[in-house]
């Protein structure tokens, strides 16, 4: 879907820029060292953009002083209070996410926006279903057929006007269920409506099995169907996983490369190695490879590398031996106690382009 473009500090979301991947801190705030620290990890594993929260005017504050520390443009979470959003503008946040339902009057909305406006600050406009403005959709021209989806665009569309009138649009917006059904059918009803970038994710969406599955299924739906210019991969795990997750999902999308795509064989009978054992050990040593790559862990020593032709690099597991496979060609043949290790050093030489 063709959306306008808004700027995000050093980027832009929307309008034909690559899908952008975003994560949030899980540090206080105010504690600008460790935020920092935890940012910079998230820098590493390709994270975009981040969110803060700001529950209160110290963490609003600190702001500034993690902003010099870090290179990728920083968002400021604000729930109730729009003094924490005017100050974090006023601290250089290039974006603030807030809910105008819970910020109270027009006139404090409004605060927000000329202050918004001064600095040039983007707004994401966040519709969450937990916490609806109690508002009708009975105005809606078009419905989803999905009554909590109705109320939560009727929300959005209501504030995004008031927006408008305020001669504000540099606006990104969410519409947020920990529902997959509920989540897909807002987006999509809001698209018939509005251009602004979407913020795409499903909000709780659990742990780091449960939560990757909820979210697979619905930014799969989403993206596969054009909606969705920045990501956010919602799981109650460490924030380097959800960058992981986000990649992974639009790298099989094929809507953007980046990071390494891990095939592995299931078990079976023929195996004569820990696969699962091996698989995980090869994913952890693969994580932050930014390279574009496909390895394969295989279990069968003979038909492995055949299987895994597409591979740039693999390993399989034999009786007794272990082997080093490129593009479905055996290379090395090895111990399995020294399997890993020529491994990694097989991998750090593509890593490297030395080969």
């Amino acid at each position: 879907m063709k959306t306008r473009k808004v700027r995000i500090g050093s980027l832009h979301i929307g309008g034909g820029t690559p899908i952008r991947v975003q994560s949030m801190t899980c540090t206080k705030t105010k504690d600008i060292n460790t935020t920092v620290r935890q940012i910079k990890s998230l820098e590493s594993a390709g994270c975009e953009i981040i969110r803060v929260g700001v529950p209160d005017m110290d963490s609003a504050q600190a702001i500034a002083g993690i902003k010099k520390k870090i290179n990728i443009p920083i968002v400021a979470d604000i729930h109730y209070d729009y003094r924490l959003a005017i100050e974090s503008i006023k601290a250089g946040a290039d974006k603030i996410r807030i809910n105008p339902g819970n910020i109270g009057s027009a006139e404090k909305v409004n605060l927000i926006i000329n202050e918004a406006k001064k600095r040039k600050t983007a707004i994401r406009i966040g519709v969450n279903s937990g916490s609806l403005k109690q508002s009708t959709a009975a105005a809606l021209k078009e419905k989803s057929g999905n009554k909590k989806a109705d109320m939560m665009v009727a929300s959005l569309l209501e504030y995004v006007s008031f927006f408008e009138k305020q001669d504000f649009y540099s606006i990104v917006v969410s519409l947020k269920a920990s529902d997959v059904n509920t989540t897909v059918a807002a987006y999509r009803l809001f698209s018939q409506y509005r251009d602004y970038p979407m913020h795409i994710g499903i909000t709780e969406a659990g742990t780091e099995l449960g939560g990757l599955i909820k979210s697979s299924v619905g930014l799969g739906i989403l993206l596969h169907e054009g909606l969705g210019d920045t990501v956010r991969v919602s799981l109650t795990a460490a924030p380097e996983k959800e960058v992981y997750a986000a990649y992974r999902i639009l790298g099989d999308l094929g809507l953007r490369k980046r990071g390494v795509d891990i095939i592995s064989c299931p078990t079976c009978a023929r195996t004569e190695i820990d696969v699962i054992s091996l698989a995980h050990k090869v994913e952890a040593m693969a994580i932050k490879i930014n390279k574009p790559l496909k390895i394969a862990v295989m279990g069968c020593s003979v038909n492995g590398p055949g299987e895994a032709r597409e591979a740039d690099i693999g390993i399989a597991g034999g009786r007794g031996i272990g082997i080093i496979f490129k593009k479905g060609s055996m290379v090395k043949k090895v111990s399995k106690k020294d399997l890993l290790r020529v491994f990694e050093n097989e991998l750090g030489k593509i890593v490297d382009g030395k080969e």
